[in-house]
């Protein structure tokens, strides 16, 4: 594969993947002025259960297939491929029926876990219909991860990139429009609304996989063409063939597992810790914006960091694996330089100003805003897990993410109750971050035994960005305050959206300008930012 083709592709599929991230997170905010913080919590319920199970029906398949296909496919054996791509589609075919069965069967024994029929908020058997409504898309989702897989094998990422933004533009459409129809034209109930609202993975689904499906038969002639040069020099069995699978998919499922099981232990335990303390009364509202509202903005610096960050990953492995430890050390330095230089700000800034960011997405809401200053430190966390992990597979060492895994989720497991009871709902927030947090330092603890490397100089240069933002926050606080005596604020959406643009666009200037000032900015991104010293020599002379 040609290094331009090779880049072609990363930024494609990267681009694709992107995008539906983004879309992911911008119908969250229309959608939340529709269903409000109870409906957010509905939705939560379903949606929570759901990507557990799509997680384990899928078992990392698109990875691990691709990294199958593209393997026999260098050795001349295309027919290996098209056997487990046959097979494959019907397995997936199988296991996404018995998972929706699975999940559609077990929704009335799952909702008792989640609420209590005491007429706050969420019945029973709202909570059973949308788990039942979103289960469909089990149906389909399997199948359409293994035929994403098979095309990146071939090299070919534009049938990724294009399904998953058609997947999401039509689940969002059909989101928006259906909510908007039950609730504003027939009046319709806040559960229909969301059941359609969940229901719409599966419309999402049907519309990604006939972009796959137009692919495919578009491209049947020339990959029948490949299987006419097939060197059929190896014979391997099914069997075979799936235990090479499983070993290349198990450590990418697993850790696609973290969030949603984090998710799931909140889910069972929230709601009764809070009536235990008395706040059952407004413990969904809470439940909402702790795990739906709040958490959809801390993902987006996170998001930004891993995107920049996981493109060092095959360097690392290409050099772990040829025994280049100079070459090793300088890409973790980049690594873990990229993701906190790009996080730190983010989250301290959305701490810093959660009045008035949780104000512009959403509404005014005090405990809104208490969440949010509360969780954005913990997605330097989510993003240090999810780097430190891909690492871990390219040392070839992911059997250890399991166990740092399971033992913050056993953290959060054995806490959570009892810091909900003691800190509310800020306790949950506490019980994940100190979860990833023991996670993330056992990961770390990993990559220093088996590659020999020491922290001492990235301590020293995150310390270094932690004063960068000190400085940001120093510069922002008085200014954003001076604004909001200003504009006589009160938390309306319009002028807290002029506030955090303001304060962003101030804190983003003053923390490039210190970047570039103490060079930090050439030594993390080298020549990308040049322009800048050409324009000041300019200037000088």
């Amino acid at each position: 594969m040609s290094s331009s083709k090779l880049l072609r592709g990363t930024f494609i599929l990267a681009g694709g993947v992107f995008l539906s991230r983004i879309l992911g997170l911008i119908y969250v905010f229309p959608f939340y002025q529709l269903v409000g913080k109870q409906g957010g919590a509905l939705y939560s319920y379903g949606y929570v259960p759901y990507t557990l199970f799509i997680s384990i029906a899928t078992m990392g398949v698109p990875l691990a297939v691709s990294k199958f296909v593209s393997k026999y496919n260098a050795l001349g054996e295309y027919a290996i491929g098209r056997k487990l791509f046959r097979s494959g589609v019907t397995l997936m075919a199988i296991t996404g029926f018995l998972a929706w069965l699975i999940l559609y069967m077990s929704a009335p024994l799952l909702a008792p876990f989640v609420v209590n029929d005491d007429g706050y908020g969420n019945s029973i058997a709202d909570v059973t219909s949308v788990i039942r409504a979103v289960s469909f898309a089990l149906l389909l989702v399997p199948m359409m991860s293994l035929i994403r897989g098979f095309f990146q094998g071939y090299e070919s990422m534009g049938p990724t990139a294009l399904s998953q933004v058609i997947e999401q533009l039509v689940r969002i459409v059909f989101l928006l429009l259906g909510s908007y129809i039950v609730l504003r034209i027939f009046g319709g109930s806040l559960t229909t609304a969301v059941q359609v609202a969940t229901f719409a993975a599966f419309v999402g689904a049907v519309g990604g996989l006939a972009v796959l499906l137009m692919y495919w038969f578009k491209r049947k002639t020339f990959l029948d063409e490949l299987l006419k040069q097939d060197r059929g020099t190896i014979d391997m069995s099914l069997k075979d063939m799936y235990k090479e699978l499983i070993a290349y998919a198990a450590p990418f499922a697993f850790v696609g597992l973290a969030m949603p099981l984090y998710q799931l232990i909140d889910q069972f335990t929230f709601n009764k810790a809070m009536a235990s303390i008395g706040l059952g009364a407004i413990s969904e509202d809470a439940y909402g914006i702790f795990n739906v509202w709040a958490q959809k903005l801390v993902i987006i610096p996170v998001t930004l960091a891993t995107s920049f960050s996981l493109t060092l990953i095959p360097t690392i492995t290409k050099a772990y694996v040829q025994g280049q430890k100079k070459q090793l050390r300088k890409y973790l330095n980049d690594t873990f330089q990229v993701v906190m230089f790009i996080t730190l700000p983010a989250v301290i800034g959305m701490a810093l100003l959660s009045e008035y960011v949780y104000a512009a997405f959403y509404s005014y809401d005090p405990l809104g805003t208490e969440v949010l200053r509360a969780y954005a430190p913990t997605a330097i966390f989510f993003a240090l897990f999810s780097v430190t992990a891909a690492i871990l597979q390219g040392i070839n060492k992911q059997k250890f993410t399991v166990i740092s895994l399971c033992i913050g989720l056993l953290f959060k497991l054995l806490f959570n109750y009892m810091f909900i009871v003691s800190f509310e709902t800020v306790g949950a927030i506490l019980a994940t971050t100190i979860g990833y947090a023991l996670s993330v330092g056992i990961n770390l603890w990993i990559i220093q035994r088996y590659t020999n490397y020491r922290y001492h100089f990235v301590a020293k240069r995150i310390l270094f960005m932690g004063i960068l933002t000190a400085i940001m926050c120093a510069v922002v606080w008085p200014i954003v305050k001076l604004i909001d005596r200003f504009f006589h604020y009160n938390g309306s959406m319009i002028q807290s959206v002029a506030i955090v643009a303001f304060g962003g666009f101030i804190g983003a200037a003053v923390y490039f300008y210190l970047s570039e000032r103490s060079n930090l900015l050439y030594m993390l991104f080298g020549n990308r930012f040049s322009f800048l010293r050409k324009k000041e020599k300019k200037a000088v002379s």
